[in-house]
């Protein structure tokens, strides 16, 4: 176990002590209303700790703070990892990011897109061209998610039994097949629509190497970064530092609820799109490996020019996930100014986003809340870590960004 510690005094790494205390109460004010159990947040410049906060409970009923060794499922912020791990393939030259899907998943060899009807009365046609990796990297891929209810298709997900993204006792490799025997929303490559499609890329991983996912991350990522805590599960060793997973309640308040199955051995089901648990110090070795372009203490994982691809902008004319995303479920104030690279969102526009980022920031975020994001014009890192899923839509990303910026001085 690695722990993260703060490094350096924030006015010596150009933050401002009085701004970041107004981001810590910020928070603390949340934690003290019952909105949220408890919190971590780590503000780095140039690779150092400059501020690191941890406040209130990972488990309320057993009365545990949280703490730097707190472990948080950090669900979609596993997909960066995964389309690091793509990325090392394609490297080897193993894969391509022009290389079809079917040419691996061959159960995606002719994809169809959805054209009308319901139900089993559906009508499709034959996709207009070959699904690609890229376009599982930058879901443009027109895969779905069961819960948008915005597109008939994403009714299909559920009637196939997809609303969590997986097959009901089911592995990787079944569930990503029960997708390819679902129509596409739309062409690959004409729109962004969010989706399943970083556990097909897990899937593609799995095939291409010829190992299980949590093997080659283990072997790959983790190890190489220092990731100690990283994984698709928690052993008995671990189980008490896991933070407990809280949903929010209709008055605004929260209560546990069942999170991933993480402490009950190696998962049948390795999602690539967001199955990982880690720690602060984890997400800390991550992102360092993003903010130097692929390497980390001497190792290097990803030549240089391999990470500027992964953190630019792919989607088509400098457009961004509102215009470019699939409708109704993309069109949000939230997706102004923010492209999207190969596993990660990209500030293409600062004058257009909804809270201060420098150009070029890039990031994820997760469904429990937890954020991490890399800023190159600051040569800023920032993560924030609790365990809430929301009911809707809150600004505590924007509050956060907002804060942060404040609190850079130079």
């Amino acid at each position: 176990m690695a722990l993260l510690r703060q490094e350096v005094e924030p006015a010596e790494a150009g933050l401002d002590p009085k701004a970041l205390d107004r981001l810590d109460q910020h928070f603390a004010h949340y934690v003290d209303e019952g909105r949220l159990p408890g919190f971590l947040v780590a503000v780095s410049r140039g690779g150092r700790v400059a501020h690191l906060t941890t406040h209130g409970h990972r488990d309320l009923a057993a009365g545990r703070p949280v703490a730097p060794d707190t472990l948080w499922r950090i669900y979609s912020m596993t997909k960066p990892v995964t389309a690091v791990a793509a990325l090392l393939l394609v490297e080897e030259g193993k894969l391509a990011l022009d290389d079809p899907v079917g040419r691996h998943l061959p159960a995606f060899a002719e994809p169809r897109v959805y054209v009308e009807g319901s139900g089993t009365d559906v009508r499709t046609r034959p996709a207009a061209g070959p699904l690609l990796i890229r376009h599982l990297m930058t879901h443009t891929a027109g895969l779905t998610f069961a819960f948008y209810h915005c597109h008939p298709v994403d009714a299909l997900y559920r009637e196939a039994n997809l609303e969590s993204a997986v097959l009901p006792g089911s592995d990787l490799a079944r569930t990503v097949d029960v997708y390819a025997s679902l129509p596409l929303q739309f062409d690959p490559g004409t729109q962004w629509n969010y989706s399943v499609a970083s556990n097909v890329l897990g899937r593609v991983i799995e095939v291409v190497s010829g190992r299980p996912l949590d093997e080659f991350l283990a072997e790959r990522v983790f190890g190489p970064l220092g990731m100690t805590d990283a994984g698709f599960r928690v052993t008995d060793a671990q189980a008490d530092r896991l933070a407990e997973l809280y949903g929010e309640t209709d008055d605004g308040g929260i209560t546990p609820i069942p999170g991933l199955p993480l402490r009950n051995g190696r998962p049948r089901f390795l999602s690539g799109s967001g199955g990982l648990a880690a720690s602060a110090h984890d997400i800390h070795r991550f992102m360092e490996l993003l903010r130097r372009r692929g390497e980390l203490d001497g190792t290097r994982l990803l030549a240089p020019e391999t990470v500027d691809l992964m953190t630019s902008n792919h989607l088509p004319d400098g457009a961004d996930l509102r215009s470019f995303g699939s409708r109704p479920a993309h069109d949000e104030p939230s997706n102004d100014g923010v492209g999207f690279g190969l596993g990660v969102s990209v500030v293409i526009d600062p004058s257009r986003t909804r809270a201060p980022a420098g150009l070029g920031t890039y990031g994820w975020s997760g469904v429990a809340t937890t954020t991490f994001w890399i800023d190159p014009t600051r040569d800023l890192t920032v993560q924030f870590m609790t365990q809430v899923r929301p009911k809707t839509s809150h600004t505590m990303f924007t509050d956060l960004k907002r804060l942060v910026h404040e609190a850079v001085t130079d």
